[in-house]
């Protein structure tokens, strides 16, 4: 990059979504000013701009390794290990040379520097209908809007660009926070009456999605920081204004789905809750990288053990990621709220004929300590599972031993399936979060997924008008907003529950009643730590939804809660307040000319 931000090449790539077939490629030979007043400019100019969403969903580990790692409900799994500086923050790593930041950096402004001259151009086009002005004019405000909160709230004070050229430039400044902010609503604000209630392809910016990333905004801007993000008084009035604007109750044409877990079914892409997604597709000619979400979330030991094989259905298992003990055991009421066992595989299924275990006579240490007991069927040399049986089996309840002592053997070999009880989770093997899995892919070692990134879910509106008016001391209205979601969070009524309701959180067997009631919140309940019950509550729904590095950040509760519920973080002992912020890229800093003083270029604990 030369600090022009700005890509040509990529304005005219060709791309085509999985459910959408705007995207097309154009002549780059016809690039001028000239070119982006014409339909098929700004068309061509959406495209792009468009595509670089993609970027954080692409392959080296992008936005999830720097958004769910070194929080609160994720840690580092095995592979994790080697990108440790998201979770651990050492300044190895976490510095101002790393390169997937610059990426980052880059890639942002190449997209805002598109959008600039797009907008620039149709402002002044006389070839454009009024209607496809207004059109094309809310979507670049939208997306500009969006690359630039991206980019502020990982970096703070950044380049304020609004103005397009195609000019090398080096004496870029940084704009204080709450100019970018005033940038961000004024864009949005703009866009929200120009875009349509329902576009006509998917993957496009709507009315709806302006509101709830607005709401969002404000939200963030009236968190934590206030006078360097620049409050206004009435930014949560704002925030609540714009967000009970989607909701279903109100007109807006979203809708919550009825099942939690049918948010996570392929087959429910791009449903009535989905507010915006970026959209990717199985066609290997047009997906770029790909989603490559489902490789990091996977448990890396799965296909090691007996009567598993790697498959499409179970996934590439890269392990990276992997829950804290505040997720498995305090986040979650596991019995009452459907979320956990729902957002959760806690069972492999046994799929390798060849490796299925037997029954066999084990030692430890030349102590026998465990032989097959034929009047249990535990005969000799005899299977202990089938195909399609319970292969691996999860379990978040403690049995009281210690792993790799000879009490611990003793246990498991009673078993037929590995058994992984609470104490036996680590960085190869734990629960593994179903949202990112992607089963559709051709075959079982491809890194390109096809499953939509989504961005904005009606489920977040709710909250955010929860938050907004928690924050206003409205908490009966906050309630209301949090219980709609707890409503769908509960079991329904004739619905069958998960095993481990009646097998292990102490439910009884075949019970098919709602638990709403005892998951329903009241406004005595939020008023002791609001704070904290949001920020939970945001968990508990958007457990791994690529937002809590982001949450905890806005909230400015990033390192205590890292301190507190991240025992990898806290153990390396190298996270600093100053983490809250992220390095500017140093090859942004070389670049320019003149060269100011580096403590007005780059970020506190970076110099």
């Amino acid at each position: 990059m030369k600090v022009r931000y700005i890509s040509i090449m990529l304005i005219f790539t060709f791309m085509v979504s999985g459910c959408s077939d705007w995207l097309h490629e154009d002549d780059s030979s016809k690039l001028t000013y000239d070119f982006y007043s014409t339909e098929q400019g700004i068309d061509a100019a959406l495209v792009a701009t468009y595509s670089y969403m993609r970027w954080g969903a692409g392959n080296k580990a992008r936005y999830n390794m720097m958004t769910e790692m070194g929080v609160d409900l994720f840690t580092e799994a095995r592979d994790g290990k080697t990108r440790e500086s998201f979770n651990r923050y050492e300044s190895g790593f976490m510095n101002p040379s790393l390169k997937v930041l610059y990426e980052f950096w880059e890639n942002h402004y190449k997209a805002i520097s598109t959008a600039n001259i797009a907008i620039n151009q149709v402002e002044k086009s006389s070839e454009l209908s009024e209607s496809k002005r207004n059109l094309s004019l809310g979507e670049l405000h939208f997306l500009r809007a969006y690359f630039y909160f991206d980019l502020v709230q990982h970096f703070g004070k950044i380049p304020l660009e609004t103005e397009g050229n195609f000019e090398v430039r080096t004496d870029y400044k940084r704009a204080p926070v709450a100019d970018i902010y005033n940038q961000i609503i004024s864009d949005l604000r703009f866009a929200e009456p120009l875009l349509p209630t329902k576009p006509a392809n998917g993957g496009k910016a709507s009315r709806d999605a302006a509101a709830h990333l607005l709401a969002k905004v404000y939200l963030t801007r009236a968190s934590a920081e206030t006078d360097i993000r620049g409050m206004k008084p009435t930014d949560l009035d704002s925030c609540l204004y714009y967000a009970e604007s989607v909701l279903p109750e109100n007109g807006g044409t979203h809708k919550l789905m009825s099942n939690y877990a049918d948010l996570w079914d392929m087959k429910n892409q791009g449903n009535s809750e989905v507010i915006y997604a970026v959209q990717f597709t199985n066609n290997p000619l047009y997906n770029d990288d790909g989603n490559w979400f489902h490789l990091y979330w996977n448990a890396a030991m799965y296909e090691l053990q007996p009567g598993m094989i790697r498959d499409i259905a179970n996934g590439r298992p890269y392990g990276m990621i992997r829950p804290t003990d505040k997720t498995l055991l305090t986040l979650f009421d596991r019995k009452n709220d459907s979320r956990f066992y729902k957002s959760f595989k806690m069972v492999f299924y046994a799929n390798n004929k060849k490796t299925l275990s037997k029954w066999e006579t084990l030692s430890y240490d030349g102590e026998v300590y465990f032989t097959p007991d034929p009047a249990k069927g535990q005969k000799e040399g005899k299977n202990k599972i089938e195909l399609r049986d319970t292969a691996i089996y999860f379990s978040v309840q403690k049995c009281g031993l210690q792993p790799g002592t000879l009490e611990m053997k003793k246990y498991l070999a009673n078993f037929k399936y590995v058994y992984m009880p609470y104490e036996m989770h680590d960085i190869e093997g734990h629960p593994v979060l179903v949202k990112h899995l992607d089963p559709t892919r051709p075959d079982k070692n491809t890194q390109a997924g096809a499953r939509e990134w989504i961005r904005m879910r009606l489920g977040e509106t709710y909250l955010i008008a929860a938050e907004a008016a928690g924050r206003k001391g409205d908490y009966e209205l906050a309630a209301k907003y949090i219980n709609v979601v707890r409503k769908r969070a509960a079991w329904a009524t004739g619905e069958v529950k998960a095993p481990q309701y009646w097998k292990e959180e102490g439910g009884e067997m075949g019970n098919m009643e709602s638990t709403y009631d005892l998951i329903k919140v009241t406004p005595d309940d939020l008023k002791t730590d609001f704070i904290t019950f949001i920020l939970d509550e945001r968990g508990r729904e958007l457990l791994g939804e690529i937002y809590r590095w982001e949450d905890l950040v806005r909230c400015g509760v990033l390192y205590d809660w890292v301190m507190k519920f991240n025992k990898e973080a806290k153990a390396a002992g190298t996270m600093k307040p100053f983490h809250k912020l992220r390095p500017i890229p140093q090859n942004h800093i070389d670049r320019l000319k003149p060269a100011g003083k580096i403590e007005e270029e780059q970020n506190e604990g970076y110099y």
